[in-house]
């Protein structure tokens, strides 16, 4: 796999979805499991919120928390935020879970340095929310989001 970035220097990242309560809760913890299994864990900020204000300061949904923890990851400390303007000059990267938030948030800035993709980008694809679905599409989102993630931290190099 190709590196491309150099992780000496601390890294932000913000996981971004609709309601800051599902995907992007889950993204930030399964990242954030990465980052610390592979010892990083001083070089990164992770965090995450959703592009509407609905959910602030609740905790994420259940199920997202459930399917975390039967994965060894805790969300539950977590609570939802929304996005706002210094996100995007604190931030390196933001990631979108899927194209609508995506545009949503290249419309909301005119400024900032922030780096705004999707999280699965090879090739380009959302995250589907699985808000109105079952557990089942709770399994599919978490093993989408581990596999974003998973591309998007071995897009770094690796100190030895």
């Amino acid at each position: 796999m190709a590196a491309t970035a150099e992780i000496a220097v601390p890294r932000s990242v913000l996981f971004v979805c609709l309601g800051n309560i599902c995907r992007s809760p889950l993204a930030e913890g399964v990242f954030r499991s990465l980052v610390g299994e592979a010892g990083l864990s001083e070089r990164f900020t992770i965090d995450s919120a959703g592009t509407g204000a609905w959910h602030i300061g609740n905790p994420p949904d259940p199920r997202s928390i459930d399917i975390a923890a039967k994965y060894g990851i805790d969300l539950s400390a977590q609570r939802a935020r929304q996005v706002v303007p210094a996100d995007f000059t604190r931030f390196d990267t933001i990631l979108a879970m899927d194209a609508d938030n995506l545009s949503t948030l290249r419309s909301g800035t005119s400024s900032g340095t922030a780096r705004i993709r999707l999280l699965l980008g090879d090739p380009p694809m959302d995250v589907p929310d699985p808000y109105f679905g079952g557990p089942d599409g709770f399994e599919h989102v978490y093993r989408l989001v581990r596999s974003g993630c998973e591309q998007f931290l071995d897009t770094f190099d690796r100190p030895a």
